[in-house]
């Protein structure tokens, strides 16, 4: 399977801060991949360098050869679409931005996504619910035709059975050649899911394999796998 991202020696400052430190890995084409660790850990930054929503760092970012920064914008759609969108703005006429911006965003794709969710286009952001907002930017994420979806923290504030329809919307809508990283604090939620795992502990990549492995190899379920690398920090505590 050929890698469509590939990440070598990254390292991100900003403020004379260390964010990201070394980090390097690949992610396979037409993958899911469970991106771990707890908050600080650097999770987030990751997917905005990868998005491009963050410069000036060291270190390499390819994907699917691409390294011109805004040849790579228009291969990921990141879930941080809503950032700076005015809390009066009708999903409806977010959608239509976007379209208008994104020559890879599709209105209709959008529109099933939305009746899916059973989104009513007409409201403004300010009168969504947690898990409303979330299902929009789910699906202002998926309706865009990109090589690498990012999804960061999908699931938070969103109940059990909302989730599951997440989960089926992203196996629904990832193309065939696309992969995608699901950043979430609650493992279990997308364990059956993964193909991979990379967990990220004090600003850098600790460990990727491959979920079959951990379950196969290891005897353990992603969630006891992952927080292994931080019980004996716990255990200190």
């Amino acid at each position: 399977m050929d890698n469509l991202l590939v990440i070598d020696q990254l390292t991100y400052k900003r403020n004379m801060r260390v964010l990201l430190s070394d980090v390097s890995l690949t992610i396979p084409t037409g993958s899911i991949i469970g991106l771990l660790g707890d908050n600080g850990a650097g999770k987030t930054t990751l997917m905005r360098l990868i998005a491009g929503a963050a410069t000036n760092y060291q270190g390499s970012i390819i994907l699917d050869g691409e390294v011109d920064k805004t040849t790579i914008k228009g291969m990921v759609s990141f879930s941080e679409q809503l950032s700076g969108a005015s809390n009066d703005a009708r999903m409806g006429d977010l959608a239509k931005f976007y379209d208008s911006i994104y020559p890879e965003f599709s209105m209709t794709n959008f529109n099933l996504l939305a009746k899916n969710f059973d989104l009513n286009l007409k409201q403004k952001l300010s009168q969504l619910s947690k898990g409303m907002r979330r299902n929009f930017v789910i699906s202002i994420t998926l309706a865009r035709r990109a090589r690498l979806y990012l999804l960061d923290e999908p699931f938070d504030g969103i109940d059990s059975m909302k989730r599951k329809k997440i989960i089926e919307n992203i196996l629904t809508w990832m193309p065939d050649n696309a992969s995608v990283i699901v950043s979430d604090h609650h493992v279990s939620d997308i364990a059956n899911l993964l193909d991979q795992v990379i967990i990220i502990k004090d600003r850098t990549v600790v460990n990727q394999i491959a979920a079959d492995k951990i379950r196969e190899e290891y005897n353990q379920s992603i969630e006891e796998y992952y927080e292994s690398f931080y019980k004996e920090e716990n255990d200190n505590d």
